[in-house]
């Protein structure tokens, strides 16, 4: 009888360790995929087009249609191509951290928990601030609601 005690505590154990370290895994994964929609897009700033016109309050035509903005496309390009393989690599050092710690540790807890708190507030800002209509409002709850989930377990697991 103890056995079975014991073991069904370990696998609760085993169940609450997943349910800390899998979301965060998750918010790495989705950072890749945006990172490459971004990246990949042949007009990416097409993606968020209201938002960004609403914030310049132009129209992406009018602002191409003139003559010195010939090459704006090709700059633009470059912005968006950055900005993809930035988020790319940040969910490849998040995945990384997480398969090589498993966030088993307090310590790791702590670091990633810390840094994605910090960047959800400031892309919370960015977002509701200067492009509140933009796609990536409907992505921040559920990257809240991940890291939410894996904070509260972390906290039910033991050491």
């Amino acid at each position: 009888m103890v056995h079975s005690v014991y073991k069904h505590k370990q696998m609760k154990q085993h169940i609450i360790h997943n349910l800390v370290w899998v979301p965060i895994f998750l918010i790495g994964v989705f950072a890749i995929i945006l990172g490459i929609l971004w990246f990949f897009h042949p007009t990416p700033w097409l993606i968020d087009q209201a938002p960004n016109e609403a914030l310049i309050q132009v129209s992406f035509k009018d602002i191409f249609s003139h003559k010195i903005n010939t090459y704006l496309p090709s700059y633009l390009m470059v912005l968006y191509d950055f900005f993809g393989l930035w988020l790319t690599a940040i969910g490849l050092l998040i995945i990384a951290f997480v398969n090589v710690t498993r966030l088993a540790t307090r310590l790791s807890q702590k670091y990633i928990f810390s840094i994605l708190i910090v960047i959800l507030i400031m892309l919370f800002y960015l977002v509701l601030t200067f492009l509140p209509s933009s796609p990536l409002i409907f992505m921040l709850p559920l990257l809240t609601i991940l890291l939410g989930c894996s904070i509260y377990f972390s906290r039910l697991l033991n050491e």
